[in-house]
C-alpha cells in the first residue's frame, strides 16, 4: 500500500517515529483513519532528545507498542565511515548527516517489522522533501513485499494546522507556532528547517543552533588538535586510541565550542525544488578536511583527481536514496581501494569558525622534502624542465602555427615545427 491505500483492521502499522510534530500527529491521525495498531519504532543515531520520554509521549498519543533501537555505534562505523572516506558533501556543502542516517533507519524499521509482524511501514516525511525517497526507496530494496504509508503526505495539512490538530487533540508536540523549526538529528549532523529560516535572506537566528557556538561567543584562544587515520579510518585524537563514535561526539563539542560547523546553503532536493538549509556538523567538517588533507598527501595526483570525481557521485547517490543500489556497491570498493595508503595524522588549528590543517605526516607521504625545497640539498634536475615543457607545449604550438599559416599570417607549419626541431636538439 502507498499514499492512500487502504489498511484492514487485523493489519499493524510500525511507524518510525522520531517525536517530532509530524510522527506525533500520525500516530493518533493512523489510528482515527484505519483504526488497527500502531506501534512507534525510533532508531537512535545520536539524537539529543530524551527518547525514553519520547516513547512515553508515543504511548499516551495510542501507539500500542514503543521501542527504541540504539544504533549509533553501527550508524558512525558501517554507514558514516564509508561516506567519510568518500568524502561526502552534498553540493561541496552539506555533509549528509541526515541522508546516511536513512538507510540504516529502513533496515532497523524492516526488521522490526518482520520480528512484530506488521505488514506496512509508515513514516512521517513530506510529500516534497528527500526523505520519503530515501524511506520509501530503502524500503523497496530491502522488503519488496512490505506496504507503506506517508501520513504527512496525504493529511494535507500546513505545520500551522498540524500545531493546532496537536492541540486539539492533547497531543503533546515540542514545537509551537512562535518556534515551529523542524529538527532532525544525528550523531554526524544537525538540520533544522522551517519558520524564519524559509526567507533566504534572514539571517539564522541565534535560538536554531544548540551544537555550535557563535563566533562572539565561541573560545577566545586558538585549540591545536591532532586526528591519526589508518586506511581512511579516524582512530587515534591527540595520539589517544578511541572508538570512531567517542571521536565524533568529541569533536562535535570541541568544535562546536569554536563555532565550526554552521552551514546555511540553498540546496537542490531531489523533487526538483530549492530549499535553505541550516545545519550543525562541527565534528564531520573537521573530519573531512583532515581526510582530504591527508589523502592529497599520499595519493598520486591521477588518483586524487579521478576520486574527486567519484566522491560526487557517491555523494549524489546518497542523497537521492540509492545506498542499496549496485552503484553504491561498485563504488565502495573502489573507494576502499584508494584507502590503503591513507595513514597518518593530520594536525588543525581551530578558532573562531575556522578549522585550518596546519600539518601532516603519514609513513606513506609522497611528498619529497629533497624534490621540492629551493635551499640547499635540492635534487631535482632542473635541466630536464625545458625539454619537458617543450614536450608538453608542442601541441599548442603546432597548433598555433598551423592557424597562422591558414590565416596567410606565417611560415608553413613543416618548416617551422622543423626549425624548432632542430634548436631543441642543440
Amino acid at each position: 500500500m502507498e499514499g492512500t491505500a487502504q489498511t484492514k483492521e487485523k493489519d499493524k502499522i510500525l511507524l518510525a517515529y522520531s517525536g517530532g510534530l509530524d510522527t506525533s500527529v500520525a500516530i493518533h491521525w493512523l489510528n482515527e483513519k484505519y483504526g488497527c495498531e500502531v506501534i512507534a519504532v525510533t532508531v537512535d543515531v545520536g539524537q539529543s532528545d530524551d527518547l525514553k520520554d519520547a516513547m512515553r509521549r508515543a504511548k499516551s498519543i495510542g501507539a500500542s507498542r514503543a521501542w527504541v533501537v540504539d544504533a549509533k555505534k553501527e550508524f558512525v562505523d558501517n554507514y558514516v565511515l564509508p561516506a567519510l572516506k568518500a568524502n561526502s558533501l552534498y553540493e561541496g556543502n552539506y555533509p549528509l548527516g541526515t541522508a546516511i542516517a536513512r538507510p540504516l533507519m529502513v533496515a532497523k524499521l524492516v526488521d522490526m517489522a518482520k520480528r512484530l509482524g506488521a505488514n506496512v511501514i509508515a513514516h512521517g516525511c513530506t510529500g516534497k522533501g528527500n526523505d520519503q525517497v530515501r524511506f520509501e526507496v530503502s524500503i523497496m530494496a530491502l522488503a519488496p513485499d512490505m506496504e507503506i504509508l506517508a501520513p504527512t503526505r496525504d493529511w494535507g495539512m500546513t505545520r500551522e494546522e498540524e500545531i493546532a490538530y496537536a492541540k486539539e487533540h492533547g497531543i503533546p508536540v515540542p514545537v509551537s507556532v512562535e518556534a515551529p523549526y523542524s529538527i532532525d538529528e544525528s550523531v554526524w549532523g544537525r538540520a533544522v528547517e522551517c519558520g524564519v529560516l524559509e526567507d533566504a535572506w534572514a539571517e539564522p537566528p541565534e535560538d536554531v543552533f544548540a551544537w555550535t557556538k557563535g563566533i562572539d561567543g565561541s573560545l577566545d584562544a586558538p585549540e591545536y588538535l591532532e586526528i591519526g587515520f589508518e586506511q581512511g579510518k579516524p582512530t587515534t585524537m591527540n595520539g589517544s586510541p578511541m572508538e570512531l563514535l567517542d571521536i565524533v561526539k568529541k569533536l562535535n563539542e570541541i568544535a562546536g565550542n569554536h563555532g565550526i560547523g554552521r552551514i546555511d546553503h540553498i540546496e537542490n532536493r531531489l523533487v526538483g525544488i530549492k530549499s535553505r538549509e541550516v545545519y550543525e556538523a562541527p565534528a564531520a567538517i573537521v573530519l573531512i578536511k583532515a581526510h582530504q588533507d591527508l589523502e592529497g598527501l599520499v595519493m598520486t595526483k591521477d588518483l586524487l583527481h579521478y576520486k574527486k570525481i567519484v566522491e560526487q557521485h557517491y555523494a549524489d547517490l546518497i542523497y537521492n536514496g540509492l545506498w542499496f543500489s549496485p552503484l553504491k556497491d561498485a563504488l565502495d570498493a573502489f573507494v576502499e581501494k584508494t584507502q590503503e595508503c591513507v595513514t597518518g595524522t593530520v594536525r588543525l588549528k581551530m578558532f573562531k569558525g575556522s578549522a585550518v590543517v596546519v600539518g601532516r605526516e603519514s609513513p606513506y607521504s609522497l611528498y619529497n622534502t629533497a624534490l621540492s625545497t629551493y635551499a640547499k640539498g635540492d635534487v631535482f634536475d632542473h635541466s630536464a624542465a625545458k625539454g619537458f615543457i617543450y614536450v608538453w607545449g608542442l601541441p599548442l604550438k603546432v597548433g598555433s602555427i598551423v592557424k597562422a599559416g591558414a590565416n596567410g599570417n606565417g611560415a608553413s607549419s613543416e618548416v617551422a615545427v622543423t626549425e624548432e626541431s632542430a634548436s631543441a636538439g642543440k
